[in-house]
């Protein structure tokens, strides 16, 4: 496949699986075929995170084709940019991650966000965890920051927390002038 057309591939994958979730399919490897999941794992995506893109949809109206396909690329960029297309071959353990309640400078969620994201960066995710998820979003739009790009802050930024908990307050003031 060419560089150019994996997001036209990544569309059909995307319906294809969102038709047999439509249909009542709820296993995150059965709403996916064997040539699917070998370019979804050629992009550094898992069934797990695809299905959890298209069941939230399904179920809350969010996040949209847009949102996943923005986000899925910051991975799939991650994936072959640092990671040369190599999976770490590891899984976080849920017990890595700050509690929903932890607070950096006064701001409870996001110290869990901010681990969260480096997870999906690595392509780390447990299957019980997901980036973007009904607690992510909101908090998110709350901030003025969008699910793609805090994925990509937090590669940009890497272990300085100071800045991305910088950029995240000048978002959210940005917001609160308007």
């Amino acid at each position: 496949m060419s560089n150019y057309d994996w997001p036209a591939q990544f569309r059909k994958v995307y319906d294809a699986a969102s038709q047999r979730y439509s249909k009542g399919a709820r296993d995150p490897q059965a709403l996916f075929s064997k040539a699917d999941l070998e370019f979804l794992g050629s992009i550094g995506c898992s069934a797990q995170e695809l299905f959890d893109f298209i069941d939230d949809l399904a179920r809350y109206g969010e996040p949209d084709y847009e949102t996943t396909l923005l986000t899925i690329a910051v991975r799939r960029d991650y994936f072959l940019l640092v990671q040369n297309g190599v999976p770490t071959g590891k899984t976080a353990a849920m017990s890595s991650l700050p509690s929903k309640t932890a607070e950096v400078d006064g701001i409870a969620w996001l110290p869990r966000l901010i681990e969260k994201a480096r997870i999906k960066l690595r392509g780390e995710m447990p299957p019980e965890l997901m980036y973007g998820c009904g607690g992510d979003r909101p908090f998110l739009r709350s901030m003025n920051v969008e699910l793609a790009e805090f994925l990509r802050l937090v590669w940009i930024c890497g272990d300085d927390n100071a800045r991305i908990v910088q950029y995240v307050k000048t978002r959210r003031d940005q917001l609160a002038r308007r």
